[in-house]
């Protein structure tokens, strides 16, 4: 009788066990399905966001464009009282104008301020295109974050640069993308929080975003109003203007 019950024990934890069970390639399925499916996010190729960037816990409030578009390209621009400040990635570099920090000329980014841009510019998000990006993927678990029991995955590019990627349990969506990042030599990470997710040309999109290093008090939170799918981007948008190269 007791072997029996042993028996019997063992079999339904396996049960459990394999109920339970999921790995990181099933959940980048679900996270692309979540967002639309494969044909939908494919058929986006290039996206706009417009909105607000709040800083300084509401003191500023400035107006922001995103424009991002296939394979690797994404324009910021940021504007308040007259001003606009544009950090650009094409796919090859990236550059900046910051007239708020006095440089009303446009200037090139160095190689680690870069790597944000080049993680934000991927329209179809960190899971869904692990494939094409060469990336490397492992579940860690679950994880608290805000009270939900997260699904953690670990996110490993073909340079070796690293994201934790965490998915709601029940919609499969990302809920926070933590990326570590060596900047001039010190190893940093960055948090980013996501929400509010709305649906526009069959792709569902985060309307909310807070991004910062990780124990930041106060970062700096998006709050996009309108998404525009394939809107015509000019030749030359996302490059170094050629009016000031050498």
């Amino acid at each position: 009788m007791i072997r029996t019950q042993l028996v019997l024990c063992a079999f339904l934890l396996g049960l459990a066990g394999t109920a339970q069970a999921i790995t990181a390639e099933e959940l980048a399925a679900k996270n692309a399905e979540a967002k639309g499916g494969v044909a939908a996010l494919d058929a986006v190729k290039s996206v706009r966001r417009t909105g607000k960037l709040i800083v300084n816990g509401g003191q500023f409030v400035l107006a922001i464009v995103e424009t991002r578009q296939r394979p690797d390209s994404i324009r910021d621009d940021v504007s308040l009282q007259g001003l606009t400040q544009v950090e650009s990635y094409d796919g090859r570099e990236g550059w900046r104008i910051d007239p708020f920090g006095g440089r009303k000329d446009p200037e090139r980014m160095p190689a680690d301020d870069v790597k944000g841009l080049i993680e934000d510019s991927d329209i179809s998000g960190p899971l869904a295109s692990y494939k094409e990006r060469g990336a490397k993927l492992e579940y860690l678990g679950t994880e608290d974050i805000d009270g939900t029991a997260a699904h953690k995955v670990k996110v490993t590019s073909r340079a070796g640069d690293v994201q934790y990627v965490y998915l709601d349990p029940d919609y499969f969506l990302e809920i926070r993308i933590e990326s570590q990042r060596n900047v001039r030599g010190v190893k940093e990470t960055y948090v980013t929080d996501l929400g509010e997710y709305e649906k526009v040309g069959g792709v569902y999109w985060p309307m909310a975003q807070t991004s910062g290093r990780k124990g930041d008090r106060d970062p700096v939170k998006f709050q996009f109003e309108k998404v525009e799918i394939n809107p015509q981007v000019e030749p030359g948008f996302f490059s170094f203007p050629a009016a000031a190269k050498n």
